[in-house]
């Protein structure tokens, strides 16, 4: 296993749609291999293909250090089925680092996928395992939870992203 570098905002790759994982070849599993231990290396909770360069609807998810009856999931091609309620929470992503925010999501969460032996299988999500589950799917689809704040607030990190890199 290796440990990936993880692509930071503003890089294209984390702006674009991920294409579907077509073959679970040993390419793949080496891939998710790789991503597990770079999200544990990070540390994160989370880790989509898109942010380690490689655009395929891919991700990775631990929260088992929060909540410790949650395995570790591995997410291929996900779908959201379902979504109830709404909840708010402070969030952070391995490629912005430095910057958190509220963003509102669904709280529960009804998701088909597959596993890394490329079963077919639906999670339902509560929680933070949905608020896992739903950043990452956003990173699937190009969406980053800056995307997900307010304007302002967007405009606002734009500046404090701007300055910084200046420096």
């Amino acid at each position: 296993m290796a440990v990936l570098d993880i692509k930071k905002y503003p890089e294209k790759v984390l702006k674009q749609k991920a294409s579907p994982v077509r073959d679970l070849d040993d390419l793949v599993l080496k891939l998710i291999d790789d991503m597990i231990e770079t999200m544990y290396n990070a540390p994160g909770v989370g880790l989509a293909a898109p942010q380690v360069g490689v655009s395929q609807r891919l991700a990775v998810i631990d929260i088992s250090s929060r909540e410790a009856e949650v395995p570790l999931i591995v997410l291929i091609n996900p779908v959201v089925l379902e979504r109830e309620g709404e909840i708010e929470f402070e969030e952070g992503c391995l490629s912005i680092p430095d910057y958190t925010a509220k963003v509102k999501r669904a709280e529960n969460l009804l998701v088909r996928t597959s596993d890394r032996e490329g079963r077919t299988v639906e999670i339902e999500a509560g929680g933070l395992l949905s608020i896992a589950i739903q950043h990452e799917i956003d990173h699937l689809d190009g969406v980053l939870f800056i995307d997900r704040i307010s304007p302002i607030r967007r405009e606002f990190f734009k500046k404090r992203y701007r300055k910084k890199q200046a420096s």
